[in-house]
């Protein structure tokens, strides 16, 4: 047995900060069934298809079971995941009649490539034969695959970081204008130059980034939406703050408290927040977070409603949002409020 201090300097644990399994050299698992399965949720409802036949949307997931993990040995990192997922989809025909059918997918696994996964869509039995079947089948299938595609992406992405640890005395830093490249992908706790914390901005004397309330730092992006809802502003209002409306839309159990200090959390638990400042039928302001952002990381979310008679506009403000993560909440907002609204209550 080699003395203290001796001996190959991966298994010498007291020059590690936290004094244990260096660079994870021994098996280090990671399970992230959970982020997968909101992920994939997540994915699969953004699929959307037109045609000369009508359009086609998945609006649930009826079946997601299976398990993900990620693990390390060595330096090297393996990906193990396996689902097996059923979804439903509506279809809207240039008539105006709906049908029901599902899309199942029975082998998404790391033994697949993409262009590998079986993928089937259907009618429901009690539904008559039509057009949009044809749609599902030559449109809709690809826009499965690649949402599937773009979860295994993202797992190897998201959780390829630090599952190989650096030692005490750290690699060598990289060269400045590598470092800034590859900031954002190496550790999302680490700030840029660039980047201010749009909640606590930096004064412009100030060198560097300031800290938000929360004392996380990281890249943030912002960005705006505009939307017209076709209903007066105080019914669109109360849509947003109201608790029965917004588990309406949102199509599950929400908890909203509908006054300034206010929580809510919807979507499963995905979503979560604060209502900072409510001027009724005119402005929501809210700290606003999807549950995969960095812990206690928030983005502020405004909501100015201008009432123009039949119609009310909508103009939305979002800054603090992760770097990276700008498409995916810009998407979610669109879909999971804005569109979702307006299909549920006809605004």
């Amino acid at each position: 047995m080699a003395k203290w201090g001796e001996g190959d300097p991966r298994w010498i644990v007291e020059e590690r900060a936290d004094a244990t399994n260096v660079n994870n050299w021994h098996w280090t698992e990671r399970d992230v069934s959970s982020w997968s399965s909101e992920h994939l949720r997540q994915l699969l409802l953004s699929v959307r298809v037109e045609g000369p036949e009508g359009v086609c949307q998945v609006t649930d997931i009826n079946k997601l079971d299976g398990e993900a993990s990620i693990n390390n040995r060595k330096g090297k990192l393996f990906f193990f995941y396996e689902w097996q997922l059923r979804a439903n989809w509506l279809g809207t025909a240039s008539s105006g009649v709906k049908y029901r059918g599902t899309v199942d997918v029975s082998n998404l696994s790391d033994e697949n490539d993409e262009d590998d996964l079986d993928i089937s869509v259907s009618l429901c039995k009690d539904q008559p034969s039509t057009p949009l079947l044809d749609l599902m089948k030559r449109a809709g299938i690809k826009e499965v695959r690649r949402a599937l595609g773009e979860y295994v992406r993202q797992l190897k992405s998201e959780f390829s970081q630090g599952m190989i640890l650096p030692t005490t005395d750290g690699p060598k830093q990289p060269p400045p204008e590598t470092t800034k490249k590859n900031q954002v992908k190496t550790n999302k706790t680490q700030i840029s130059a660039t980047t201010k914390c749009t909640s606590s901005p930096s004064p412009k004397s100030s060198p560097g980034p300031a800290p938000c309330p929360t004392g996380v730092h990281i890249p943030t992006c912002s960005f705006n939406l505009r939307e017209t809802f076709q209903t007066s502003a105080d019914e669109l209002y109360r849509t947003f703050i109201n608790q029965e409306f917004v588990q309406v839309f949102t199509r599950s159990v929400a908890v909203v408290d509908g006054r300034r200090g206010g929580k809510f959390q919807l979507l499963d638990g995905s979503v979560s927040g604060e209502f900072t400042q409510l001027v009724p039928d005119q402005r929501i302001e809210m700290r606003w977070r999807f549950k995969t952002w960095p812990s206690e990381h928030y983005a502020t979310v405004s909501l100015e409603l201008q009432d123009r008679g039949d119609e009310t506009e909508l103009k939305m403000e979002c800054h603090g949002v992760p770097a990276g993560e700008e498409d995916s909440t810009r998407e979610g907002w669109t879909r999971f409020y804005f569109q979702a609204i307006k299909q549920t209550f006809g605004y």
